[in-house]
């Protein structure tokens, strides 16, 4: 198979006309890339055992100034088949329901408006559902249509029915198309997932994905914008997500789309803990899915830690807070040794939260944890400080000795 050329990513970064100080960055940009490939690594033997994949379908993939690329649709259906009858299971975010219902309303421009955003959310999804199941029918495959909303993975009874849901789809064969439900959310349109980059890094961290396929209209990751600098080279491995690596991020430059390269490296963030390799790549690749499962140099790959965080851990850490307990040094070192949270090492609370909610945990500043709390903060305000056996006669009652055991508890690293 003939390798795609070399793609113009969208992403927006920053432009320096400045013509000496492009030579220098292209003399970091060159030794940061010697120093990303200094390593042992292989692709092959880095993906040889995936088993689980998830591809997350960019807007800009799906749709073009002539409506639905009926021609990738196509594609990707045959080489999902492909992977499926290999053994492999394929769960597909989608984006794209807003594109496709400004196109069918008409409507050229990206509105901000969020009711308009909404609507077109609502006639598009349908839409963009009958041409997956469409195209995935000429394969003898079925498609399970799952609607989320952010709080999907604050909420652990939702998270762990979804999960179980999820698994169930795939066990019968048939392929899950997730998208964010975009019709009734508000905030998280564009401002918390960015064109579900985010969504897609989540679910892949709730159901154990090996492997995370971002497909879209960038080649990669750049160490320069290629659209303004000729001599941009793509970044093959990122092993560590540097504030210099996060510099290569931008904006949307789309006009259908939301997510730009930073959305991608916050997803990037998410898979890297949840041990789930990520690989960022051009839609138009031919048979892009494969190769990459294959292991080809295609895109830009950033390797998971060998270590994968205990499902309920990377459920806390990827939650929604509902507030902060502000603790001293003894107590933050206490829990990250592994012991609970006592009371007499906090602070002091922000925020209103009740007993159940997920909480973080800051020392000096940072927050280095996040917890279930068995105390609201209207209690802890008044328990702060205090010793255990002082809880009862402060309070009235006791819940537990902790304000945080251990096992509701999770460390960053």
């Amino acid at each position: 198979m003939q390798r795609a050329g070399q793609m113009v990513d969208q992403y927006e970064s920053q432009i320096n006309s400045n013509d000496s100080k492009n030579s220098n960055d292209s003399n970091s940009s060159n030794n940061l890339n010697k120093s990303n490939v200094e390593r042992s690594f292989n692709r092959e033997d880095l993906l040889k055992n995936v088993s689980r994949v998830v591809v997350k379908v960019g807007t800009s993939s799906i749709i073009d100034d002539d409506g639905i690329k009926s021609g990738f649709f196509k594609r990707i259906t045959e080489q999902v088949k492909h992977l499926m009858d290999s053994g492999i299971q394929v769960i597909i975010v989608s984006s794209g329901a807003i594109g496709v219902g400004l196109g069918i309303l008409g409507i050229e421009a990206k509105p901000h408006e969020i009711p308009i955003r909404q609507a077109a959310a609502a006639v598009g999804q349908s839409e963009l559902m009958h041409v997956w199941a469409d195209a995935f029918e000429k394969h003898n495959l079925k498609v399970a249509q799952i609607l989320l909303s952010y709080d999907f993975y604050s909420d652990r009874v939702k998270y762990l029915n979804l999960r179980n849901s999820i698994m169930t789809i795939l066990s019968y064969g048939v392929v899950p198309i997730i998208n964010e439900n975009d019709s009734t959310c508000t905030n998280e349109i564009e401002t918390l997932f960015g064109d579900n980059d985010r969504l897609s890094a989540m679910v892949s961290s709730k159901i154990e994905a090996d492997l995370m396929i971002i497909l879209s209209d960038v080649e990669g990751l750049y160490d320069r914008n290629p659209k303004f600098y000729c001599g941009a080279n793509r970044i093959p491995i990122v092993w560590e997500i540097t504030p210099e690596i996060e510099s290569y991020g931008g904006d949307p430059s789309g006009t259908r789309g939301t997510g730009g390269m930073r959305t991608k490296l916050e997803a990037a963030k998410i898979c890297e803990k949840s041990g789930c390799h990520m690989v960022i790549a051009h839609n138009e690749v031919p048979d892009v899915l494969i190769r990459l499962v294959n292991g080809e140099d295609i895109g830009t790959i950033f390797p998971a830690h060998e270590k994968r965080a205990k499902n309920k851990s990377r459920w806390l850490l990827l939650s929604k807070s509902e507030g902060t307990i502000h603790v001293d040094r003894g107590a933050m070192d206490a829990l990250v040794s592994g012991i609970g949270l006592l009371p007499s090492g906090i602070y002091s609370v922000s925020g209103n939260f009740e007993r159940g909610d997920i909480v973080r945990i800051e020392c000096g500043g940072a927050v280095f944890a996040k917890g279930i709390t068995d105390y609201s903060s209207a209690e802890l305000d008044l328990i702060k400080g205090a010793q255990t056996n002082e809880i009862e006669s402060i309070l009235g009652h006791k819940n537990y000795d902790h304000v945080i055991r251990k096992e509701n508890l999770a460390i960053y690293d």
